[in-house]
């Protein structure tokens, strides 16, 4: 299914600039953290995307200001790509769609950054939201007999926040996603529901299903 752009070009006025530019910084913030780490300096951060470190501070008051504000602006298009996938006509479809555009945008890349800044409430309200319609979208990929019934929302999440890594040397841009798309399929193929398990497979999955507190909690300084 075709999903709609989730990097907006089109808008008039300050605001809009103002977003795009942020979505600017987003973008140069998940190659630096997803390759550096969470220590990686505001000045990469800066460089990759093409603007001076003073910029960057008049606009936002601090590194942590910073961070809190890409967090949300990552979960906002989350959020969007869920809307999409809930809009789906076919369950699968706006499951797989939902993921592809995460993966693509690499949503979890800021992970790195759990338990090093101080969640805001408006961080809470929009993870909070997020999570909420991907539990929609699970839901409804298994009522309709398509998703296995043993994953659940945070399997998907924990999914995505894997293929927003980036991969270990140096790969060309363009083998990086063909690599990426091929995991991705592969994934997608393992979350599929199967009226009867192919012969030697064992039918559920090992362990038990991730908790929420511990994908949560994690973002608290110290945990």
């Amino acid at each position: 299914m075709a999903f709609r752009s989730l990097h907006p070009q089109s808008g008039r006025g300050r605001q809009a600039e103002a977003r795009r530019n942020d979505l600017v910084v987003l973008e140069a913030a998940r190659d630096v953290f997803a390759a550096q780490g969470a220590d990686a300096p505001i000045s990469a951060v800066a460089a990759r995307a093409g603007v001076g470190v003073g910029t960057l501070y008049r606009r936002y008051g601090s590194k942590a200001e910073l961070l809190q504000r890409l967090c949300v602006l990552a979960m906002e298009q989350a959020l969007a790509a869920a809307g999409d996938a809930l809009a789906a006509a076919d369950p699968w479809d706006g499951l797989c769609g939902y993921i592809a555009a995460c993966v693509e945008l690499r949503s979890g890349a800021l992970a790195s950054l759990a338990g090093q800044i101080e969640t805001t409430a408006e961080m809470r309200d929009t993870a909070g939201r997020s999570m909420a319609r991907l539990d929609e979208i699970v839901t409804r990929a298994q009522a309709a007999g398509l998703l296995r019934a043993d994953v659940t929302a945070l399997d998907i999440s924990w999914l995505i926040e894997q293929f927003s890594r980036r991969p270990p040397g140096r790969l060309a841009e363009a083998e990086e996603r063909n690599v990426r798309s091929r995991l991705v399929a592969i994934a997608l193929d393992g979350l599929r529901a199967r009226p009867v398990p192919a012969p030697g497979h064992r039918g559920t999955l090992p362990g038990h299903p991730p908790r929420r507190d511990h994908y949560v909690n994690r973002w608290s300084p110290g945990s």
